[in-house]
C-alpha cells in the first residue's frame, strides 16, 4: 500500500502535483489528480480504447461530488477555473492511497466517506463506490450511541453525483459544441447516453434513489500542466444529469462501455483484487517495498490482436517496438511472467517487414512506423533474456531462428533509412532530416540530436546480436550460419575498439561518421559495457563507467548529456520547442539507471560494497513512488537538482529496468 497523508492532501498544490493511473489490459485507463482537479487534457475516469490497444478517446471526465449530511451540503470535488479553484472539496480529505487501487478518505463533521474506483481487467469500464465508512465519537455521543454501535443510525447521509462528460480524442479539448447530442435514456438502475454517433456509448449503471435532467454545460476547466507545457488548456464539459444516493448503504456506479448492473461491482471488484494479489505471489518478490512495482508493471502490458504489447507511457503514448523490447525483460520475466514476454515476441515477430520491428504504432491508421535503427536490434537482447530465464529454444528455432537470419541478412544488404553494415563491420544508419535512434527529438524539420553515422549503442547492440545469433547457430547446428556470425562480430570488434576510444575524455565516442568524431560525454556508451556481449576489454569498460558515473549519474537515473558541455540544458519546461531543444541535452532519463547499475556491477565484480551501493539507488526510487504518479515512475527529471519529475508520468522501462536490476541484486 502506497499511502499520502492529511498534509499532502489538503495542499493543493501538493495534492494536484501527484496523480494516481488505473488501466484496464487493453489500452484504456482512468487517471486525474490525488486532489481531484484535472491537470492534464488525458485526465479522465473512462478513457476507453476504440481500437485496443489505441483509438482511445475520454468519455466520463469526472464527477462533481456534494455530500449532504443532515440537509447541510459539502462539496468534496475539486476544479481549476480561471483564477479560483472551485469546489475546493481537498480540503475535507484526510488520505489518499493504492489498495491496491486509488481509494480517498474525507472527513466531513466527524463523517469518513471512502471513495474508490478501479478499472475491470480487458473491458473499458470503470467501478466507482462510496460508503461511509465511520462515524466519530462526537457523533456517537451526539445520538446516544455506544462506541460498538459507531454506525450512520440517526444520520441522514446523502451523495449527489454530477457526470461531467467530454467524448473526445484523448489528445483533444472539448469545447462547448451545438452537435453534442445532450439527449439520453434511462431505465431501472441505467443510463446510456451516445452523443455523437461515431463514438461508443456511454452506460451508467447505478443504485441512484433518483435521477434529474440537467444538461448544463461547465465552461473553462484549466489544466495546470497542460499550460505549463504550452499546450491549449482550457475545456467546456457537458453535464446530463444528477444523480442522488442515500449512503445508508454505499453509493455505486459502474461507468462502461458495455451494460452492467450496479450489483455487479462487489463481484468485480473480488475479481481484480485476487488478480492483482496473484501478480504480486507470481513475481516471488519478498520486499513488499517492491510490489507497487509489480503492479505497476502490469499496467503498461496490453493486447495486440492475438498477442500481447507494451504502452510506452502513460499518459500519451501508444505502443513503441523500441520501448517494448527494453521493458520485457523488466515487466515480464523479472515478474514471473514468462509467458507474457512470449506473446509478445511473438506478435511482433508477426511486424517485421524489411528487417525491421516497427518503432511504433501510431495512434491514428493501421500501418506502424518503421523508422528505427535499434528496436529490431533490442528484440534480439530480448529474445535472449527470455532463453536465459526459460530454456525455451523450442520457441526460437521452430518460430523465430529463420526471422533472425533474414533480419541480419537485411542489415547486411541496406534497408530502410540508410541502415546497413558498412566496410569496416560496423552499422551505419541515418541520413539528412532522420532521427533513428532513441535520442528522437524532433521539432519540424530539425533533428535536434540527428546522430547520423555509427552512434556507439547500434554498434553495441549490433555486437551483442550477432553474438547471440552465433550462440544460436551452434545450438541448432547450423555451422555455415555460425561461421559468418564469428567472423562477423570479429571484424566488428576491432573496429569498434579500433575508431571509438575517446582518448581525451577517457571515454567512448557518441558518434562515428567517417572522420567525424562527436566526443560528446552521453549515458549511450554504457550499452557497450552493460550488454550480455560486450566488445570492451575489463580496463576499457572500467573508464567508461567511471565517466558516466562522474559526470552523469545522478539518484534517478543518467543525464543525456554532461553538465559540462555547452549544449547542456538542466530543466525541462517551456514551450513545446523548449522542452523537445532539452529532452536529450542533459535531461535525466530514469531508465538508464538500468544499464549503469548492469555495467557498475560488471566492473566492480570484485567489490564487496558494490552491490550494497546498487541497492540504495533502488531504495531511492522506492521513495519516488510517493512524489508523481503514485506507485509509479516517471518518464524524464531535470537534469539539475533536485531533479523534479518531468515528461510522461507513468514509463514502461523506467519501472521495468528497476525491477530488472532489483533481480541482479
Amino acid at each position: 500500500m502506497i499511502e499520502l497523508g492529511t498534509n499532502i492532501c489538503t495542499d493543493f498544490e501538493e495534492a494536484s502535483s501527484r496523480e494516481w493511473l488505473e488501466t484496464n489490459g487493453i489500452g484504456g485507463y482512468a487517471s486525474s489528480s490525488v486532489s481531484g482537479a484535472g491537470t492534464r487534457r488525458y485526465h479522465g475516469l473512462l478513457v476507453a480504447a476504440t481500437r485496443p490497444p489505441l483509438g482511445r478517446v475520454v468519455l466520463l471526465s469526472r464527477f462533481d461530488e456534494a455530500v449532504m449530511i443532515d440537509g447541510e451540503r459539502f462539496e468534496i470535488s475539486c476544479n481549476q477555473y480561471p483564477g479560483s479553484v472551485h469546489p475546493r472539496g481537498f480540503q475535507y480529505l484526510t488520505s489518499f492511497r493504492l489498495d491496491p487501487f486509488p481509494r480517498w478518505t474525507f472527513e466531513i463533521n466527524g463523517v469518513e466517506i471512502e471513495r474508490s474506483l478501479f478499472m475491470v481487467h480487458g473491458e473499458n469500464t470503470t467501478v466507482c463506490r462510496w460508503k461511509v465508512t465511520n462515524v466519530s465519537e462526537v457523533l456517537n455521543q451526539r445520538y446516544e450511541m455506544s462506541d460498538d454501535s459507531a454506525d450512520i443510525a440517526g444520520l441522514d447521509v446523502r451523495i449527489e453525483l454530477r457526470p461531467m462528460l467530454a467524448f473526445r480524442n484523448y489528445h483533444h479539448l472539448r469545447t462547448e459544441d451545438p452537435a453534442f447530442d445532450t439527449a439520453y435514456s434511462t431505465g431501472n438502475g441505467f443510463i446510456s447516453m451516445t452523443p455523437y454517433a461515431e463514438m461508443p456509448t456511454l452506460f451508467f449503471a447505478h443504485n441512484a434513489s433518483s435521477v434529474e435532467r440537467t444538461g448544463l454545460w461547465y465552461r473553462n476547466f484549466e489544466y495546470a500542466i497542460e499550460m505549463e507545457r504550452g499546450f491549449d488548456y482550457r475545456e467546456d464539459l457537458f453535464q446530463p444529469c444528477s444523480m442522488s444516493f442515500d449512503l445508508a448503504s454505499e453509493a455505486v456506479v459502474i461507468a462502461s462501455a458495455d451494460q452492467h448492473t450496479y450489483t455487479k461491482a462487489a463481484e468485480l471488484e473480488k475479481i481484480e483484487l485476487k488478480r492483482r494479489a496473484d501478480l504480486v505471489v507470481r513475481s516471488e518478490i519478498k520486499d513488499e517495498s517492491v510490489w507497487p512495482l509489480v503492479l505497476a508493471a502490469d499496467q503498461f502490458i496490453v493486447d495486440r490482436g492475438a498477442g500481447k504489447s507494451v504502452i510506452a507511457g502513460y499518459h500519451w503514448f501508444s505502443d513503441w517496438g523500441r520501448d517494448t523490447m527494453i521493458a520485457l525483460n523488466g515487466l515480464t520475466l523479472a515478474t514471473g511472467r514468462p509467458e507474457v514476454a512470449k506473446s509478445i515476441i511473438l506478435e511482433f515477430s508477426r511486424h517485421i517487414s524489411q528487417g525491421m520491428l516497427p518503432n511504433r504504432f501510431p495512434d491514428e491508421g493501421e500501418t506502424p512506423d518503421y523508422n528505427t535503427a535499434d528496436a529490431t536490434l533490442w528484440y534480439f537482447e530480448a529474445i535472449r533474456a527470455y532463453i536465459e530465464v526459460t530454456g525455451d529454444y523450442d520457441l526460437v528455432r521452430g518460430e523465430l531462428y529463420e526471422k533472425l537470419v533474414d533480419i541480419i541478412d537485411w542489415h547486411v544488404r541496406g534497408t530502410r533509412f540508410g541502415i546497413h553494415v558498412d566496410t569496416d563491420g560496423l552499422l551505419f544508419a541515418g541520413g539528412e532530416g532522420h532521427q533513428l535512434t532513441w535520442m528522437d527529438a524532433k521539432i519540424g524539420d530539425w533533428v535536434v540530436t540527428p546522430r547520423t553515422g555509427k552512434p556507439v549503442e547500434i554498434q553495441a547492440l549490433w555486437y551483442n546480436a550477432l553474438r547471440i545469433m552465433s550462440d544460436l547457430a551452434i545450438r541448432f547446428g547450423d555451422e555455415e550460419q555460425q561461421a559468418k556470425y564469428s567472423e562477423m562480430d570479429e571484424v566488428a570488434r576491432e573496429s569498434f575498439n579500433g575508431q571509438f576510444w575517446n582518448d581525451a575524455e577517457n571515454c567512448l565516442f557518441d558518434v562515428v561518421n567517417g572522420d567525424h568524431r562527436d566526443a560528446a560525454v552521453r549515458p549511450n556508451q554504457i550499452f557497450a559495457v552493460s550488454l550480455h556481449h560486450t566488445m570492451l576489454d575489463p580496463v576499457i569498460a572500467r573508464k567508461v563507467v567511471e565517466k558516466v558515473e562522474a559526470e552523469l549519474l545522478t539518484p534517478v537515473g543518467l543525464r543525456s548529456l554532461s553538465p559540462k558541455d555547452p549544449k547542456y540544458i538542466g530543466t525541462y519546461i517551456g514551450s513545446p520547442l523548449q522542452r523537445d531543444g532539452a529532452y536529450h541535452q542533459g535531461t535525466v532519463w530514469g531508465w538508464l539507471i538500468g544499464p549503469f547499475v548492469e555495467a557498475y556491477l560488471k566492473v566492480h565484480s570484485k567489490d564487496p560494497k558494490a552491490e550494497k551501493r546498487v541497492a540504495s539507488i533502488v531504495d531511492h526510487f522506492k521513495v519516488h513512488l510517493t512524489k508523481a504518479m503514485a506507485g509509479q515512475v516517471s518518464e524524464i527529471f531535470d537534469g539539475d537538482p533536485p531533479h523534479t519529475p518531468r515528461g510522461a508520468a507513468a514509463q514502461a522501462w523506467s519501472v521495468a529496468e528497476i525491477l530488472r536490476i532489483g533481480r541482479l541484486i
